[in-house]
């Protein structure tokens, strides 16, 4: 890409959109029963993470691209690089969502920018999300999508990360990476992402050496963790990054060491070598 193709993308930056959504006793049930026993149940509060089964555009399918993913140049810019994903995010909890309120989701893109990696060319965009439940500012979201060209290297860890010695985790749980459990959570976040559910587009096309398990559902496994290590507290501040793909078939582990006010959290696949790595801190 050039300066002008980058300085093109980088004219989405300050576009808003505004998407709202009720939260009914429906999707929370749904959303429950997709997470099982990793659910964790906070009285009076809607199970936390659940604002990424709200508020998604319902876009038509010739308004999808090759992907499955809404076609690009929308409230995304157009970026040219095939591949997109979530590379990480953090979330400020406020107060709680309420079942039965209306979520409104406030988007703006904060930032777009363009870097040479080992692998390539990559394009990070920038979201910030405020999250409503009814007049009340609910949560802050930060989220970083990376945008990255066609290579076998989705077949590896993005990063070198040496096999994870089970004594450094204080709590491990192992989850059954299913092909059920990826179509329920592509569905409830109206996700048409094929890499979570087209086999052969996932191998042949993207490179990966089978379904992707979904950045957002790993990244909610280890909040849901978290806060059961905690009584169920509501926490504060969540921040997660995606350091290798993680794919179907087997179990993999969700992992917890530190404090209760502070704890580090991981997700490891068969191999021990970790996924997507987090942190979450509780008032």
């Amino acid at each position: 890409m050039n300066e002008s193709e980058v300085a093109h993308l980088r004219q989405w930056i300050g576009r808003e959109e505004r998407q709202s959504e009720q939260l009914t006793s429906g999707l929370v049930e749904r959303f429950e029963a997709t997470l099982g026993t990793s659910a964790a149940r906070i009285d009076g509060h809607a199970p936390l993470a659940i604002h990424w089964c709200l508020t998604q555009p319902a876009i038509a399918a010739e308004g999808l691209g090759p992907d499955g993913h809404p076609a690009r140049g929308g409230f995304l810019p157009p970026v040219p690089l095939p591949r997109r994903m979530w590379a990480g995010g953090e979330l400020s909890f406020i107060a709680p969502l309420r079942t039965g309120e209306l979520v409104t989701r406030i988007s703006r893109i904060a930032d777009v920018t363009h870097k040479l990696g080992r692998s390539g060319e990559l394009v990070f965009v920038t979201v910030e999300h405020d999250i409503l439940s009814g007049d009340t500012v609910a949560l802050k979201e930060r989220q970083n999508i990376v945008y990255r060209a066609m290579d076998k290297l989705a077949e590896q860890p993005a990063h070198s990360e040496p096999a994870v010695d089970a004594t450094a985790a204080d709590r491990s749980e192992m989850v059954e990476a299913t092909t059920t459990l990826l179509f329920r959570y592509s569905a409830l976040t109206f996700n048409g992402h094929r890499i979570h559910y087209d086999l052969d587009y996932a191998r042949e096309r993207e490179g990966y050496q089978g379904l992707v398990v979904h950045g957002p559902l790993q990244a909610t496994l280890l909040l849901h963790m978290a806060a059961r290590l905690n009584g169920n507290r509501l926490p504060s501040h969540f921040a997660y990054r995606g350091v290798a793909p993680l794919v179907h078939g087997g179990t993999f582990s969700l992992n917890a060491a530190g404090t209760a006010d502070r704890i580090e959290l991981w997700t490891a696949g068969r191999d021990g070598a970790r996924r997507m790595t987090a942190n979450v801190s509780f008032a």
